[in-house]
């Protein structure tokens, strides 16, 4: 069994990642100025506030912004065999925190870095394989980035989007992956269920299952961790300090 960080093909099942169920919150009091409120503002001449962002989350000093939760819902548009049709805002919250734990236990443990050449041979793959490409060819340098502004990045902000993804992968890799073994069976089910009728969705034919069994068997991997994820998540969630801030909250 390969990498999922080494195999330039498994780039985007990263998408199944952390996208755990909801209600895992531990509602703790973040460190903030007594009386400031949620939204981050920005003087005026009338020196009145003009609202450039909201805070929606604090995990531990660490802060989640409203643009953070917007990026994320447009990045999803990077992740081409996840279903976005029921990807919700709240889902996007709850991912953004999980991620955001999970680099912060990362950075504590010295592990060998993501290189640039190693996102930039896993994006090269993934260009292959997002349907919505094609109609700008993303083949060539100036049609990725045209699809990449098409939603609303540039090209330097995804190749650092997807490092940080690859940095996630990684740590969660090593620390959950061993002893979890996929069937051939599993890889059909999920080849008939999911990864076809995906491609339906979006009016594109699919591979054969034998041109991407590697990749479902990574998917189908990742499905397997995220289960000895959550009981970690819930763990770090309740030995640290996170908030959902409601959009007229003032923190006390």
């Amino acid at each position: 069994m390969t990498s999922l960080v080494s195999n330039p093909r498994s780039a985007w099942l990263i998408a199944a990642l952390l996208l755990l169920p909801a209600g895992l919150r531990a509602q703790v009091t973040p460190p903030t100025t007594p009386g400031t409120s949620a939204p981050l503002t920005a003087p005026a001449s009338s020196n009145q506030g003009v609202v450039v962002d909201r805070v929606i989350a604090v995990v531990n000093s660490d802060l989640i912004l409203e643009s953070d939760v917007q990026e994320e819902l447009r990045f999803a548009a990077f992740e081409p065999f996840r279903d976005r049709s029921h990807y919700t805002r709240e889902q996007a919250v709850e991912r953004l925190i999980d991620r955001d734990l999970i680099l912060q236990q990362a950075k504590q443990q010295a592990e060998d870095a993501v290189t640039p050449a190693e996102v930039q041979t896993q994006l090269d793959e993934l260009r292959k394989d997002i349907p919505a490409c094609k109609q700008f060819h993303c083949e060539t340098a100036d049609g990725w980035a045209k699809f990449a502004a098409a939603q609303g990045f540039t090209v330097e902000e995804v190749n650092k989007r997807w490092q940080q993804r690859m940095e996630t992968l990684k740590f969660v890799e090593l620390r959950f992956r061993m002893g979890i073994r996929i069937e051939p069976a599993d890889i059909k089910t999920f080849y008939d269920k999911t990864l076809v009728p995906e491609y339906t969705r979006q009016h594109a034919t699919p591979p054969k299952i034998d041109a991407v069994s590697d990749r479902i068997q990574e998917v189908l991997l990742e499905q397997r961790v995220t289960s000895l994820l959550d009981d970690w998540l819930k763990s770090l969630r309740a030995q640290g300090s996170v908030r959902i801030i409601k959009p007229d909250e003032v923190t006390p």
